[in-house]
């Protein structure tokens, strides 16, 4: 039988209470429980819980709870660190529009696959084409015509995708006031785990 004596201070006053080891931890000021008073005089005999102390036990446990704690955040910051293919494929069309709105050719064409067809003004373009080309007149007109994109909606067939939006560009390029709708769709597909457009057609036509 083991005898918890505490302080008066503590409401045990020397009484020789029986100590009962599950509702009696270790109560000096350097365990768990209340911080005694400086005045008070502690004695405690170690309390035993199946044959180990309970403050041995309480180390244990909290160990235990920080690995459960570090495993859980570790994986939840993993899952949000991966991107879906939809968010991927989304992040190349904006970030190529991105490009040709910032006067950025090389970034713009980085998102181009080697084979790309380009489809605009009533004419067929490559890469090469493209550069040499229109590439500098959608430039201009990005950074010129504000516009409003409505929702981009992405369909995904194994490696390939396809998106296709709608906008609304209203501004002035040069003497002439713009005002028009347009529609657009790009294709990509994933190389070497990349995705890259390989078509891109668009069409518009004067808002009335």
């Amino acid at each position: 039988m083991r005898v918890l004596s505490c302080g008066s201070e503590w409401g045990g006053a020397e009484l020789g209470h029986e100590e009962n080891p599950a509702i009696h931890p270790r109560c000096d000021s350097g365990r768990v429980g209340l911080r005694p008073s400086p005045r008070s005089k502690i004695s405690v005999s170690e309390p035993i819980l199946e044959g180990k102390p309970v403050h041995i036990k309480y180390r244990q446990t909290a160990s235990i709870l920080r690995g459960v704690l570090i495993t859980t955040l570790v994986s939840a910051a993993g899952a949000s660190g991966q991107q879906g293919p939809e968010n991927q494929v989304g992040a190349v069309v904006d970030a190529f529009h991105a490009a040709l709105a910032a006067g950025d050719s090389a970034a713009a064409l980085s998102h181009l696959a080697d084979d790309v067809t380009i489809l605009e003004s009533g004419g067929v373009e490559d890469k090469e084409d493209y550069r040499s080309g229109h590439l500098a007149g959608d430039m201009r007109f990005a950074r010129a015509v504000p516009g409003e994109r409505g929702e981009m909606k992405i369909s995904l067939v194994g490696e390939v995708a396809w998106a296709h939006s709608t906008s609304v560009r209203q501004g002035r390029m040069g003497d002439r006031e713009i005002n028009s709708q347009g529609a657009e769709l790009v294709v990509l597909a994933r190389e070497s785990g990349t995705w890259k457009i390989k078509a891109i057609h668009w069409s518009s036509r004067q808002r009335r």
